[in-house]
């Protein structure tokens, strides 16, 4: 079974990908920038106003798929700067408890519309 998953609770997508697909009993999250929804610009100039925004948009891709980020098994994060890696993880642990998913943070020369960081996720759905 493949299925897209779409929401207005987080950014529209700005290229040629859904926001999420699931295959079978796995989620596919993709990137996400800090862009507001509503308005699809960048939330802040804050690093860590960016992070908050990127885990609000991917809690809500999630949500859209009847699930949440407690299912989430690895996380990719793209910094533009590694010194905001302690930022972001102290981001990361308003929005995930024990056991944490496995995870990446790698610094970026950039990201789309100039943002310091992005987000992608993988879920395992089969309970």
């Amino acid at each position: 079974m493949r299925r897209i998953i779409s929401t207005d609770q987080a950014p529209a997508a700005i290229g040629t990908y859904s926001q999420a697909v699931q295959a079978g009993d796995t989620l596919y999250i993709s990137g996400q920038i800090p862009l507001d929804p509503a308005t699809m610009q960048v939330v802040s100039e804050d690093f860590e106003a960016q992070a908050q925004q990127v885990f609000r948009n991917l809690a809500a891709v999630a949500e859209a798929a009847g699930t949440s980020l407690q299912s989430a098994v690895k996380l990719s994060i793209f910094l533009t700067d590694l010194s905001q890696f302690a930022t972001v993880n102290t981001v990361m642990a308003q929005y995930f408890a024990e056991p944490y998913p496995a995870r990446a943070a790698v610094e970026v020369s950039a990201l789309p519309k100039g943002v310091q960081v992005e987000a992608d996720a993988v879920l395992y759905l089969g309970g």
